[in-house]
């Protein structure tokens, strides 16, 4: 069982199912930092932990030119055209 705690009010959390995984991640991955500080240090271990236990994926990074605006539409299309998955990673 997996128990989801939403950080915005602990004190009545809110149940979360889990959605259906999809089985064995194969293909190509986009991991997109969204240029918020130390974003990249939470990418730097997903992405050593993804290739040491998935090998048969291919590992792609991205960033967003500021966090404070939307990814432009250019960089989207490049992600979704050149990826299976993507993974975005936001940390301060």
């Amino acid at each position: 069982m997996v128990t989801i705690l939403d950080p915005t009010d602990e004190r009545v959390p809110v149940e979360r199912q889990v959605t259906p995984r999809v089985g064995e991640i194969t293909g190509n991955v986009a991991l997109l930092d969204i240029s918020k500080p130390r974003g990249s240090v939470l990418l730097d271990r997903l992405e050593a932990l993804l290739t040491e236990r998935m090998p048969g994926i291919n590992v792609t990074r991205y960033a967003k030119p500021t966090f404070a605006k939307p990814a432009p539409d250019a960089l989207r299309a490049e992600i979704s055209a050149e990826n299976d998955f993507i993974i975005e990673g936001l940390a301060d």
